[in-house]
């Protein structure tokens, strides 16, 4: 029955997730606001609203580890897994404004984090700053997004629901709100529920099931949406949509959680100590890669993918504190992590030369 209900939590987590996007991002188009804008706010932010109904209900529940481990998890997922195999299935072309813009962005506020959290807690105060943050952010984009006069028509195709008729009514597009949010709710107590069972059937801990589990059922949205552009050739999109959703993920998800509990959001010690470092040279490993060429390359994509595997092994045998446990991190730490990133050092360097040859 856990699993039953676990498989429907995450069933109407999705179902209701496409709705509010469906709906949104119609709803913005009807009232003139740029594709542009929609694709970076409404889609994005749509996509993680899973993480939202999730982290909220955790948040609510007094079950704050899984509802900060499904947001690093998350964003982990979302990098090395969702860019890893979409990078495997077609080269990702990166777009300069993301390069130059969103992912900065997404560094920076992956640093925040990290600093926020450096004291052991996620305050409210700190849950009103980085809601504050993603307000801001929002109007940036919109202030942007007319700025260089993008037209309400223009992109319209890449977006949910392209080309549809039956939901090109107000009415409409209110009752997918709607629908969506509440599905959202019920979906989120049904998978929280799950994911508590879980934790106690398997004998690990909550944050375990929430960085692995819940973190690769909630981003299930933002997988569809990137590997699904990638097959279509909208490789913009793919990665995109992930930049976004990390983004969102930290100033709305963990931002709306810690701001609804008086006390804040109390950070796990293992989240300090390895998580959210990982998370956090996971975006600047982006930098150079995503420098490089403007592209994500298969092999590259193979990278991230494997890092993915490597760090979901690590934490299983840290849940369980498995004999193997020391010298796989041992391994994992000196010979590993250090290649990949001398590797990829060596690379971004080779492209800056190619790009300002010395006279």
């Amino acid at each position: 029955m856990t699993l039953v209900s676990f498989v429907l939590g995450l069933t109407l987590l999705i179902v209701g997730a496409e709705f509010l996007v469906r709906g949104a991002a119609k709803l913005a188009l009807t009232f003139g606001i740029s594709p542009l804008v929609v694709g970076l706010t409404v889609v994005a932010f749509g996509t993680g609203s899973p993480e939202v109904a999730v982290s909220m209900q955790s948040a609510l529940s007094g079950q704050v580890d899984l509802a900060v481990a499904n947001v690093v998890g998350s964003n982990m997922f979302n990098v090395l897994f969702i860019l890893g195999v979409s990078a495997m299935i077609t080269p990702l072309l990166v777009d300069r404004q993301l390069i130059r813009q969103e992912i900065p962005i997404m560094v920076g506020t992956s640093l925040l984090l990290a600093a926020m959290a450096w004291d052991g807690a996620i305050s409210r105060v700190d849950g009103l700053i980085l809601t504050a943050l993603l307000a801001a952010y929002t109007v940036f984009l919109i202030v942007q997004s007319r700025r260089f006069g993008a037209k309400p028509e223009d992109g319209t195709e890449d977006l949910p629901g392209a080309g549809s008729d039956w939901d090109s009514t107000v009415p409409v597009q209110a009752v997918l709100i709607v629908g969506g949010l509440a599905l959202l709710i019920v979906g989120a107590q049904r998978l929280v529920g799950a994911a508590i069972a879980f934790a106690t059937y398997l004998g690990v801990s909550e944050m375990i099931i929430g960085l692995t589990i819940v973190a690769a059922g909630t981003s299930l949205p933002e997988v569809a949406t990137s590997v699904m552009a990638a097959i279509r050739g909208q490789r913009d999109i793919a990665v995109g949509n992930v930049v976004g959703s990390n983004i969102f993920n930290i100033l709305g998800v963990l931002g709306l959680s810690a701001a609804i509990i008086p006390g804040g959001l109390v950070v796990a010690p293992a989240l300090l100590a390895f998580d959210i470092p990982a998370m956090v040279a996971v975006a600047i490993a982006c930098l150079p890669i995503f420098f490089t060429g403007n592209l994500i390359a298969r092999w590259e994509g193979a990278v991230f993918f494997g890092l993915y595997i490597a760090y979901t092994v690590y934490l299983i045998l840290a849940a369980k504190q498995h004999d193997a446990l020391s010298t796989y991190s041992f391994v994992l730490g000196t010979v590993v992590l250090p290649l990949c990133a001398l590797t990829i050092a060596v690379i971004a360097w080779r492209e800056w030369q190619s790009r300002h040859p010395t006279s």
